[in-house]
């Protein structure tokens, strides 16, 4: 009886395609994710929690770019689910998030989390398309990975070979941490341009032992010069004494302090810092977040010797991709939203390739798409012909008059006095 229905089905199609009639797209395969009348993606990020200002920033963006875009007659719907920025949590929500079969995940926020959200992409194949992370572990990481913005490593690595070419000598750049994987791919970015510095074998090596350090949460304080906080917490302390140790221990000081931490958290390191009458610059990599980072550091009356690295075009930008955007947020625009909207707009371009190449809907057919390709993005080079990265846009940026502005080479040479290079 199967035999005779096999047969019958098989008569049907042939007889079909003999009269010339097609049949229709959405019959010629399944992909989780893709239905008749919607395409859904995924993403994981921090809504509720104490860092919600950078999950609730790439909601917006995201959102922005897909609202009332089409693919094949199909609508583009971002599904968001809450972590905390909190691993277990993002476990749970990406578990459920792959229930709901969503053909991708996009935008996911943080290294932790996305650590933990990985394995599972993995598992079931499933792309991770512009997650906001520039750890090195999704580059090129395991499964199918498409980053937009560039790394950790590039963005301290430019702040430090500026200072070092305005006089701070390498001794003189310490760090302040969040202590899980996003602080250690900030330290292996500092431990990597300072061993292009020719840096101390004392530091290169204290540098190395915290890198190695394993563990969930492990006392890396006082062990070199890298002070430590954990992760949804504001308390600045144990890891300002852990840099004066290290001063004391090496007879040095720290002038340079790269950050690598949540908005929250690193202005009140820098607020205590201050109020210790510290003369040290800070650094901040760019997902600490730079319009919460402002609000923060206003709250605290900081106003100067702050140095933030950002990997999107600045506001003030003429490209095409950045002024869609500010039409498109409103007044939810910022640097975050920004990033939003460009893996966004990263999305369908992928997806629209296929459109247009009348290929179907697939996880495999989108990442060929993108995977080995350059284009233009609004005016925005993407370039994945060598990489699973898309873009090594850095711009160095200073805070001054409550925002953030392209930084001068005058600045360092403003606050690098000659006295302070005779340190070492």
């Amino acid at each position: 009886m199967q035999n005779k229905y096999k047969d019958l089905t098989a008569t049907w199609m042939f007889n079909f395609l003999a009269l010339g009639i097609s049949l229709p797209f959405t019959a010629t395969y399944a992909e989780d994710g893709v239905t008749d009348n919607e395409i859904m993606i995924g993403g994981v990020m921090d809504l509720e929690g104490r860092s919600s200002g950078l999950g609730l920033g790439m909601k917006a963006g995201i959102e922005a770019a897909l609202e009332g875009q089409t693919v094949a007659g199909r609508k583009v719907r971002f599904l968001a689910a809450n972590d905390s920025y909190t691993p277990e949590k993002t476990v749970e929500a990406t578990q459920k998030l792959i229930e709901q079969k969503v053909l991708a995940f996009a935008g996911n926020v943080g290294t932790p989390t996305s650590k933990a959200a990985l394995p599972l992409l993995e598992q079931h194949k499933i792309p991770a398309v512009g997650f906001f992370t520039g750890a090195g572990l999704l580059r090129p990481g395991k499964g199918d990975i498409l980053n937009f913005r560039a790394s950790y490593v590039q963005e301290t690595k430019a702040v430090i070979s500026k200072a070092l070419q305005h006089g701070i000598p390498a001794s003189g750049v310490c760090a302040y941490v969040q202590n899980d994987a996003y602080g250690m791919a900030g330290v292996m970015g500092i431990r990597d341009a300072l061993q292009d510095a020719k840096g101390e074998p004392a530091t290169l090596k204290a540098l190395d032992d915290i890198l190695a350090m394993e563990g969930e949460e492990p006392a890396r304080n006082n062990k070199g010069p890298v002070g430590v906080y954990a992760r949804n917490t504001f308390i600045a302390r144990d890891g300002y004494d852990s840099l004066k140790a290290w001063e004391k221990q090496q007879g040095t000081n720290c002038q340079l302090i790269v950050t690598v931490g949540t908005y929250e958290s690193i202005a009140r390191f820098v607020a205590y810092a201050h109020s210790k009458a510290e003369p040290w610059i800070f650094s901040a990599v760019s997902f600490t977040g730079a319009d919460s980072f402002l609000k923060a550091l206003s709250k605290f009356d900081v106003s100067d010797r702050v140095v933030m690295t950002q990997v999107v075009p600045l506001p003030d930008s003429d490209l095409p991709i950045v002024q869609e955007a500010r039409q498109a947020l409103g007044k939810e625009y910022g640097y975050v939203s920004q990033e939003g909207y460009i893996v966004g707009k990263l999305l369908l371009h992928g997806l629209r390739k296929l459109e247009t190449d009348s290929k179907p809907l697939t996880r495999s057919n989108f990442l060929a798409a993108i995977k080995g390709q350059s284009f233009d993005l609004g005016g925005l080079n993407m370039d994945f012909s060598n990489d699973n990265q898309g873009s090594d846009l850095v711009v160095m940026t200073v805070l001054s008059q409550d925002k953030w502005l392209t930084m001068p080479d005058s600045a360092w040479r403003n606050w690098v006095k000659p006295s302070e290079t005779k340190t070492n």
